[in-house]
């Protein structure tokens, strides 16, 4: 693994690590000493070499596709993917469950399926946004509107709806 690639990579792992409000010792802490702190750092920094074994074990307990933590992974060369939808699980456990209640429900079935409980962020696909949009019978442009307006969206998932309807 060239050097310039296990950096980009330890980049991306980093990203998530702290994504998710995870220190290195909170990682050591949350794998139940599964992850050493020291390990994931130099995966991080770059200074050890990660199997695609390792990698996709990491993946798993961080709850992320293994294509999210490659670097270069952008599909046929785009110079920009589109913005990830990142659900704020804070923010949308103070929605009115009258308003939210299916959301939320949809929100814990996905962290149950990937057994990642952070409770903080959830990654959602472009399929389960245009999933809720039928539960919410709206378009998913409206449905991303409102999701942006309970905040609960970050205002970048508009790109990311025009980019797929687009």
């Amino acid at each position: 693994m060239s050097s310039d690639y296990a950096k980009q990579l330890g980049a991306k792992l980093r990203a998530i690590r702290t994504q998710q409000g995870l220190s290195l010792h909170g990682v050591e802490e949350k794998s139940q000493g599964r992850w050493k702190a020291v390990v994931v750092g130099s995966y991080e920094r770059g200074d050890r070499a990660v199997t695609v074994q390792r990698l996709a074990e990491l993946a798993d307990f961080y709850g992320v596709p293994v294509q999210e933590l490659l670097p270069g992974t952008t599909p046929g060369g785009a110079a920009e993917p589109p913005p990830k939808l990142v659900l704020d699980l804070e923010r949308l456990s103070q929605v009115p469950p009258e308003k939210a209640g299916p959301l939320q429900r949809y929100a814990a079935t996905i962290q149950s399926q990937r057994g990642d409980y952070n409770g903080k962020v959830l990654s959602i696909r472009q399929d389960d946004l245009r999933t809720l949009a039928v539960i919410y019978d709206q378009s998913p442009s409206v449905l991303t509107e409102q999701l942006i307006g309970w905040g609960v969206l970050d205002a970048d998932a508009r790109r990311a709806v025009q980019h797929e309807e687009g």
